[in-house]
């Protein structure tokens, strides 16, 4: 009975666990499918969880805290937009410096906000227990004892696949992707379609954000989205750009990191050092192992300097 609790409980870790990375790695589908590369995924995370704590904390209400959230990652997918899209500013050098500035502002707000205190406990985001079936074993945790976030994002994910692949968005979203150019012939504006899509981007990481910090440890704390914003990228190629791939590879890291949490809570005789790493290393060896096998969008990184029959 215990090592079904234990294993029960680990699998439950590791929805929790992997609930933020789904969130970020299906923000950045959106956006690197239609050709906009967004390595700021980790800041908008980043701002997402300040936001969403800043407006719990004031409000008291996590809800608030949520669409808070919503609001600023769509602004800071805004901005993304504006300088890749309009500005034809580097992708990468837009995410990295996105990533600089959340970091940064986040910190300092955050000790203005909290007075530098990480114990400020937020009011939470309870979970949904359904009757009979949370009290099933392993799957009663599993899967009826969730919050709504993260059923939430098992909608979107499915809905993501059937917008993606079944409707005229969808296939507008990944033609501006592959090729701007036949796109733009066709009368499609690559503008818009990549605005739209980045803000999506930035409201959707935002949300794993919200689940940092009303979920998992209900409080803010300096730089808290500790690279998984990155680990979310990778889960993006990973997946090959697909939201159920993607959603699966979050899963896997989430279940290395669980896993290494176990291990410490253990007192296993293994340098800590070397279990924080285990989540970013299996990472890293993913992508390795895919090299040359997962193919990007054609058109991902690189600006488009056509459309010059619209006025927009």
């Amino acid at each position: 009975m215990n090592n079904l609790n234990f294993f029960s409980d680990y699998l439950v870790a590791t929805v929790r666990l992997a609930v933020p990375l789904g969130f970020a790695a299906l923000g950045g589908l959106y956006s690197e499918r239609s050709g906009v590369l967004n390595i700021a995924l980790e800041g908008m995370l980043l701002t997402g969880a300040f936001t969403s704590a800043v407006a719990t904390f004031y409000s008291g209400n996590p809800w608030l805290g949520v669409i808070a959230a919503v609001i600023a990652g769509g602004l800071v997918g805004l901005l993304h937009a504006f300088l890749c899209v309009s500005l034809r500013v580097d992708q990468l050098v837009s995410g990295l410096a996105i990533n600089l500035v959340a970091a940064g502002l986040t910190s300092f707000l955050g000790r203005l906000v909290f007075g530098g205190s990480s114990t400020q406990q937020l009011p939470e985001i309870g979970a949904i227990i359904i009757p009979g079936l949370a009290n099933l074993p392993v799957i009663g945790k599993l899967l009826f004892q969730q919050d709504i976030l993260v059923y939430s994002l098992l909608v979107l994910v499915i809905f993501t696949t059937y917008i993606l692949f079944q409707t005229s968005f969808g296939l507008t979203l990944r033609a501006v992707g592959e090729s701007p150019q036949a796109a733009d012939t066709a009368g499609i504006s690559v503008k818009k379609v990549r605005y739209l899509a980045v803000v999506i981007s930035g409201c959707l990481a935002s949300l794993g954000g919200a689940y940092l910090t009303l979920v998992q440890v209900r409080f803010f704390a300096e730089g808290m989205s500790a690279g998984k914003g990155f680990i979310a990228i990778a889960a993006l190629i990973f997946g090959r750009w697909h939201p159920i791939g993607s959603a699966l590879a979050c899963l896997l890291f989430g279940a290395t990191e669980a896993l290494q949490l176990r291990i410490q809570a253990l007192g296993a005789n293994i340098p800590y050092q070397f279990l924080v790493m285990l989540p970013y290393a299996i990472a890293l060896f993913a992508l390795v192992g895919l090299a040359g096998k997962s193919t990007p969008p054609k058109a991902l990184g690189n600006p488009y300097f056509g459309e010059n029959r619209h006025s927009d």
